[in-house]
């Protein structure tokens, strides 16, 4: 359970594997190759034979992909990754590229010839992926092409797929049988005259069926392919051993288990039209039905919203999750605070702390995301993950940035509190308190029916833009019950034009990092509910806060915050010592009293 702070992927083995890989490019008749960080579902985190792009160029971000010319071999990430590129790739061999401001299509305009040819593995790129891509090449003379992974060719030790048991997502947590989902999606096919859907996300198929994997470090998914026909029936494409006699029993006679490799079989063997979802299933897919001249209805995932839109049953099981991981947190801040200033812990230290508390629990099941803890500069790369080459200790005087979570039973948690080792730097309490006053301001603002997150991702940045500041990653992503970290399509973000409705579950995470110095950020999950009946009554929507932890009041510049934003804090603290106080050891509680002292 505990992590392995092993470097996974060093930045010497690049330029080989990367020769290899341009000798079977050549091989191919190909110019160029496609490397995603992406499996055949567009997953964040992936299996270890499913993480090329870490063993091709050694970096180990969630997000990005590389480009491979016989020249020069582009690694393209966000914001979120900028620094950690360049700390992760042999830089004489790979060029960072600022990705989505260059453009993979811009980019191959311009380092690539006319005429080339550039491979792709379709079933790790999406239609719509794909599409955009080929869309900005139109009049270069440079295609892509449909090719066998270049990069499995000379991957000689790559690991076998994950083949970890299934277990049983329990009714009282689901609030929802399977067999109720699989009637209810089955009723939305046929009214649009669908034969079936192809489901290839596997939270949606954990999801629809209750069911829950281990197939996936840190994300509590069985790694499937599915087919949902109109009558409620369900084939799930599945490694057999990963499911006993008990699971068999559960999915029941509408649902057959089939062998991974039957899967192209089954879709071509399909009558009717096939819903597919451009933005998430694997362009094979489509080419595969296209072949056969299946009719295809390209829209959404029929388990995406209602998966987001959690009921009864999984908001009170996350509810309880985030009572039990706040204790575990609160002893975990409370014994930091100890121990910190002394100087001895280090960034492996504090986490193996960490998941010690949240283990202590005797309920946490995993933790939900691999731990950032960044202290000092290494706070200021967002997505900062220890390792022993880059451990170093939490100084006195420096900020420590921890974002961490559990994977439950009941429910998923994600939190990051950013606190100060001893005396507090005071270049860091306003900007700080620019990033509370954001958080604060997403917390209490209240919505109309239809807006969508790109709407409400200025009121958490504002303040922070008062100053000049900003920050390189979205606000808030959508959260899964017992379920990924990280889920679609919800967010609060500029790119994101879905409307939020009651039940979705977010982050409010807006964040300050200064390279080489800290980083900033602070995060609470919050559930979408209807809002009280206000003014001229218009139907509105608000947010309520799942997580009950302390923020270190010692970064704050009172000066700084206004009467409804003080009210706000002191509010937050008091729930949170009458929520959590009663459930932590009299140390912690002592502890506890002090930090949630009003300001």
């Amino acid at each position: 359970m505990f992590q392995d702070f092993s470097v996974q992927s060093r930045p010497e083995l690049g330029p080989p594997r990367l020769a290899a890989l341009r000798e079977a490019m050549s091989a191919a008749g190909l110019d160029g190759f496609i490397i995603p960080r992406a499996d055949a579902h567009q997953g964040e985190y992936v299996a270890p034979c499913d993480a090329r792009l870490a063993w091709l160029t050694g970096f180990t971000g969630s997000a990005g992909f590389c480009i491979a010319l016989p020249e020069i071999a582009g690694v393209f990430v966000d914001g979120r990754y900028r620094v950690q590129v360049r700390a992760e790739v042999s830089l004489d061999h790979f060029t960072p590229v600022s990705w989505p401001e260059v453009k993979p299509a811009d980019w191959l305009t311009e380092n690539a010839h006319a005429g080339a040819k550039i491979g792709f593995d379709p079933w790790l790129h999406t239609k719509s992926e794909i599409a955009k891509i080929r869309e900005g090449l139109e009049g270069t003379g440079i295609a892509l092409i449909e090719s066998e992974n270049l990069v499995d060719r000379v991957w000689d030790d790559r690991p076998a797929p994950p083949a970890e048991p299934a277990r049983i997502h329990p009714a009282e947590f689901a609030g929802e049988t399977a067999a109720e989902k699989r009637t209810r999606l089955a009723e939305d096919l046929r009214e649009e005259d669908i034969a079936a859907a192809v489901l290839t996300l596997p939270d949606s198929i954990c999801w629809l069926l209750n069911i829950r994997g281990a197939d996936i470090p840190r994300n509590p998914v069985v790694q499937s392919f599915a087919v949902l026909f109109d009558d409620g029936t369900v084939k799930l494409f599945a490694d057999d051993a990963k499911f006993d006699a008990d699971l068999r029993a559960h999915l029941g006679d509408g649902v057959s288990i089939l062998p991974p490799d039957s899967l192209t079989a089954a879709l071509e063997a399909i009558e009717g039209p096939v819903l597919v979802d451009p933005d998430s299933a694997p362009l094979a897919v489509s080419l595969l039905l296209a072949d056969h001249d299946t009719k295809i209805v390209e829209t959404r995932d029929p388990c995406i919203l209602p998966k987001a839109r959690k009921n009864a049953a999984e908001i009170a099981g996350m509810e309880a999750a985030h009572l039990r991981d706040a204790t575990a947190m609160v002893e975990f801040l409370s014994w930091l605070d100890a121990e910190a200033p002394k100087g001895q812990l280090t960034e492996i230290d504090v986490v193996t702390a960490l998941e010690g508390f949240r283990r202590d629990t005797n309920a946490l099941l995993d933790i939900s995301f691999e731990t950032i803890c960044g202290a000092g500069g290494n706070g200021a790369i967002v997505h900062y993950r220890v390792n022993e080459d880059t451990n170093r200790p939490a100084k006195p005087g420096e900020l420590l940035l921890v974002d961490s979570g559990g994977q439950y039973v009941d429910g998923t948690t994600d939190i990051t509190r950013t606190v100060a080792v001893g005396d507090v730097p005071e270049d860091a309490k306003r900007p700080f308190t620019r990033v509370l006053q954001g958080m604060i301001a997403l917390s209490r603002t209240r919505f109309p029916r239809n807006v969508a997150g790109a709407h409400l991702d200025a009121l958490a940045r504002a303040p922070l833009w008062a100053e000049g500041w900003d920050y390189d990653h979205g606000t808030g992503h959508g959260v899964g019950a017992a379920l990924c970290v990280h889920e679609g399509p919800a967010r609060i973000s500029r790119v994101s034009t879905l409307p939020l409705e009651p039940g979705m579950i977010l982050s409010n995470e807006p964040g300050y990092y200064r390279e080489g110095a800290f980083g900033i950020r602070i995060e609470n999950l919050i559930l979408t509910e209807e809002a009280e009946a206000k003014g001229d009554n218009r139907d509105q929507l608000s947010f309520s806060t799942l997580t009950w932890v302390p923020i270190d009041r010692r970064l704050i510049d009172i000066d700084l915050l206004g009467p409804e934003e003080r009210d706000w804090l002191n509010a937050y603290h008091a729930e949170v010592l009458e929520r959590i106080g009663p459930k932590v050891s009299e140390g912690a509680k002592a502890w506890l009293q002090t930090a949630c002292a009003p300001i």
